[in-house]
């Protein structure tokens, strides 16, 4: 049974950065599909600039021309913050023994030990920890210890159990993130070839974070 991949995020707004990681960790790990899980009230961070429902068609323009990727909504229609593990847990009860492989980038890796229920993550789904430009790995707390005691050795391992295993992920690395888009677009610029142009006209339609960038604080 293929793996199926859960990306979680504000997708606020989604860029290139975010498909192109979803599609290597695809190929690499030979992923059935990707279900991006866009948040409604991201108990770690500020709340989303853009509003849901311009953040879901964004994330639906860009995903339009990929069968492999997929949209789940549960987080937005969810009253209260959306943790993680509960939204696995409802994962894994729809999808039986498949195994299931949350992608995170490297810095909301290193501040696992601060997600909900941290603990219990692994033993609901495999972990792909993406890197990014200049973040370096955990060397103490529970991602290093998930790194020293579950880090499979091939990207095969996925398939053969449900979840358990940690990989690092070392893709192309591209320097481009939401908070950067949006100081772009703040700063009266344009933010084409940083995102599907379908995402821009979005962007540029709705005004959304035409704010100057001293409101991102």
């Amino acid at each position: 049974m293929r793996p199926l991949g859960i990306f979680g995020g504000m997708f606020d707004p989604i860029h290139y950065g975010h498909l192109r990681t979803a599609h290597e960790i695809t190929e690499v790990l030979d992923l059935e599909a990707v279900v991006f899980v866009p948040a409604g009230d991201p108990p770690h961070r500020r709340p989303p600039r853009a509003d849901a429902a311009t953040r879901l068609a964004m994330l639906r323009a860009a995903l339009a021309d990929d069968a492999r990727f997929r949209i789940d909504e549960r987080e937005l229609r969810r009253a209260g913050p959306s943790w993680t593990v509960p939204t696995l847990e409802e994962l894994r009860a729809g999808h039986g023994a498949r195994p299931l492989v949350l992608i995170v980038g490297l810095d909301a890796f290193a501040g696992l030990a601060t997600w909900h229920r941290a603990d219990e993550l692994i033993g609901l789904a495999h972990l792909v920890v993406a890197r990014r430009p200049g973040a370096r790995l955990p060397r103490t707390g529970l991602p290093a210890r998930l790194l020293r005691e579950r880090r499979a050795g091939t990207p095969r391992e996925f398939a053969r159990a449900p979840a358990g295993r940690v990989w690092l992920h070392e893709g192309t690395r591209l320097d481009v993130s939401s908070s950067a888009v949006r100081a772009v677009v703040a700063a009266g610029r344009d933010p084409r070839y940083l995102m599907p142009e379908a995402v821009r006209r979005i962007i540029l339609a709705t005004g959304s974070y035409a704010r100057p960038p001293e409101a991102e604080e």
